[in-house]
Formats: C-alpha cells, sequence, structure tokens
C-alpha cells in the first residue's frame, strides 16, 4: 500500500534513480545508433537482387521478431558474449562496462530488425521515376541511393524512426535481468534496501513518462516542420 512513509523510506536512494535514468538513456543512444546502421544495411540486403543476402535479411529479420525479447538477451549475455573477455571499467563510473555491452549489442540487434522494416518500406515508398531520372543523369546505383532517395526516405520515416526510440526507451528496462544499472535495476535495490516496492515503482513510473512524453511531442514538433514544404 502506499503511503508518504513509504516515499521518505525511498527519498535516501534518489541517486540510484538519477543514475538509472542516466544509464537509460545511454542504452537507448548506443541502440538508436547501432540499430540504425544494423536496419539499413538490412534493408538493403533485403532489397537486394542476390537471393542469397536478401534470404539471410529475410530469416534474421523474421527470427528476431518471433522470438521474446528477454530470450534474445539472455542468448546474447549468456551465450554470444559469454566468451568475450570484455573491460570491467565503469562507465560514467557507476555502468559496468561488461554488463552493458551486451545490453547495447541484444536491443540494437532486436531494433535494427523493426527498423529496417521502417527503413525498407520509406525507400520503396520513392517514386521509381526518380530513379530513373538519375540513371539518365549518370548517376550509379549507389549514388542514386546516396544523394536521392535515402535522404527523401529518411524524411518520410524519420517520425517512425523517433518513435522506435520511444519505445527502446521502455524496452531497455529488460536488462536489469542481466545486472545493468538502468531505472528498474534501481527499483530491485530499493526493494531490497526498504522492502518497499509500490513506491519505487511509482517513482520508476515518473521517471519513464518525464523521459518519453517530452520526446513525443518533440517528434510532433519535428513531424509537423517536416510536413510544411509538403503543402502545397
Amino acid at each position: 500500500m502506499l503511503s508518504v512513509q513509504g516515499f521518505q523510506k525511498i527519498l535516501p536512494y534518489m541517486s540510484l534513480f538519477w543514475q538509472g535514468m542516466l544509464c537509460t538513456l545511454s542504452l537507448s543512444a548506443f541502440t538508436v545508433i547501432f540499430g540504425f546502421i544494423l536496419a539499413l544495411l538490412l534493408s538493403l540486403m533485403r532489397m537486394s537482387r542476390v537471393k542469397l543476402l536478401k534470404a539471410i535479411a529475410t530469416i534474421y529479420v523474421e527470427v528476431i521478431r518471433a522470438t521474446p525479447m528477454m530470450v534474445q538477451l539472455f542468448l546474447v549475455y549468456y551465450v554470444v558474449m559469454a566468451p568475450v573477455s570484455l573491460p570491467t571499467w565503469k562507465l560514467f563510473g557507476f555502468i559496468r562496462f561488461e554488463r552493458f555491452v551486451p545490453g547495447v549489442v541484444a536491443l540494437s540487434l532486436n531494433s535494427g530488425a523493426y527498423l529496417s522494416e521502417i527503413i525498407r518500406s520509406g525507400i520503396q515508398s520513392i517514386d521509381i521515376g526518380q530513379t530513373e531520372a538519375a540513371r539518365s543523369l549518370g548517376l550509379t546505383q549507389g549514388q542514386n541511393m546516396r544523394f536521392i532517395i535515402l535522404p527523401q526516405a529518411i524524411k518520410n520515416i524519420l517520425p517512425a524512426i523517433a518513435n522506435e526510440f520511444v519505445t527502446i526507451i521502455k524496452e531497455s528496462s529488460i536488462c536489469w535481468t542481466v545486472g545493468v544499472q538502468e531505472i528498474m535495476s534501481a527499483v530491485n535495490s530499493v526493494k531490497a534496501a526498504t522492502y518497499t516496492i509500490a513506491e519505487a515503482l511509482i517513482v520508476a513510473s515518473c521517471i519513464y513518462f518525464c523521459l518519453t512524453f517530452p520526446t513525443s511531442k518533440i517528434i510532433q514538433y519535428f513531424e509537423r516542420r517536416m510536413r510544411r514544404g509538403d503543402v502545397r
């Protein structure tokens, strides 16, 4: 049951929530960067004329989308990354690097599969006539993709990519299961120290709200700004 005394108990541990928030933002930022790079590669592979590349990308995307995030995280942490000796230094002085990296890898692998479909749909939404015009001007396929197709595609799918960032902020909470010191890890630590859980969960929910709600509004603002140029 919620109580004022319960919130008073967790006040000395607010620094853990601050550290958890910083860790969550770091996880999300790295995941968006590496996930986008992976997604771009996967989307190009899926649109490739090379059947092997197309098959590999398709199988990867379907497998990732059909399996739980927790299973993927445990496979990365306990199987894939287990033989790798990562440095034991601490990022920002408190984030354990050897646990942070597997979390980023697992989240990036998962996010890349979903982002690849967004990017692929964005590329395919560009009129084929622009590609034909680029070829008539002597541009190679790579130049056409780099200078004509991708800039327009990214503009169209930027809101979806930004929404993926919001999703990652929330999904990163699963990384506490492998010892990453994010927001839910702070909740678990407070629970163990004070034997209160409801108040800690309320604080965690408020932090997630403060991270995701403003981000969503910023996304909506830039989406409106980008669409102004499309209105005739």
